[in-house]
């Protein structure tokens, strides 16, 4: 999945058929109780969950993964000349998603910057000065930006974790660098998911509440209106909308500033 102290992102998209697009990011992985054993955490959208710990060298919790979380729940058409056992292993199963301990829904703003420059030097020296100004406008408008790994509590001892959430009545936050997510030439490149419970400034249902939106030819000085404008008040900014993605992977497009599903 990954390696170093940074966990992988997982984001599936649903279209045309069923692809799986694996990120890395830069937030530091969740601490497993043994020390010993190395792990990588991950986050997967637009489902929404957090998968605290994926053993390295362990098979078992790769095909946990992949059968309990990213394997389709119906499949395509395409898929229909094959035999109904075929079928049957590309199709998800609950059962293997009791493997995966201490999994649990998203409920922080997840901010993704791409930070790769390796093959382009725009978004490695735009992504950390977006970053940072995210860092500081989220503050400001009262949202709280964690740092470190998500905590997670164990109990007698055991393998079941849970989150260890410390009350807080401030929306939360996650900013992190990832690596390449296509166009350069868009630089700088964001992600915005806004958890499925999330509300406006106003305490209203949030607009966009279980959608991923995609910024593209961001800078620094527009940070301060997409926090204020998108992550508060639930509206698309058509200037620098690429695209987006909704929880069941239907995509999205825009009409002003309403939401439009196509």
């Amino acid at each position: 999945m990954n390696s170093g102290r940074n966990w992988s992102l997982i984001y599936v998209i649903l279209q045309p058929y069923h692809n799986v697009s694996i990120i890395n990011a830069s937030f530091p992985p969740s601490v497993p109780q043994r020390a010993e054993v190395q792990t990588s955490s991950a986050y997967l959208f637009p489902s929404f969950k957090y998968i605290p710990y994926l053993p390295r060298v362990s098979f078992d919790s790769v095909q946990a993964l992949v059968k309990g979380y990213l394997l389709p729940t119906k499949l395509n058409p395409a898929h229909d000349s094959l035999s109904p056992i075929h079928r049957d292993r590309l199709l998800r199963s609950k059962e293997y998603q009791s493997l995966l301990y201490g999994v649990r829904d998203v409920e922080d703003i997840v901010v993704l910057i791409c930070g790769h420059g390796g093959r382009d030097g725009r978004c490695g020296t735009l992504g950390p000065v977006i970053q940072e100004e995210f860092k500081k406008a989220l503050p400001r408008e009262g949202i709280e930006v964690l740092q470190g790994p998500v905590p997670i509590r164990h109990q007698n001892g055991g393998n079941t974790g849970y989150l260890a959430g410390v009350a807080s009545e401030k929306p939360t936050a996650r900013t992190g660098l990832i690596s390449h997510i296509g166009g350069h030439q868009f630089a700088g490149n964001i992600i915005i998911y806004i958890p499925k419970k999330a509300k406006t400034s106003a305490g209203e249902t949030h607009p966009l509440a279980g959608c991923g939106i995609w910024y593209g030819r961001v800078e620094p000085k527009h940070v301060e209106g997409i926090v204020n404008r998108t992550i508060l008040a639930g509206e698309i900014i058509e200037d620098l909308f690429r695209g987006g993605i909704m929880q069941d992977g239907e995509i999205l497009r825009t009409a002003g500033n309403a939401v439009r599903v196509l």
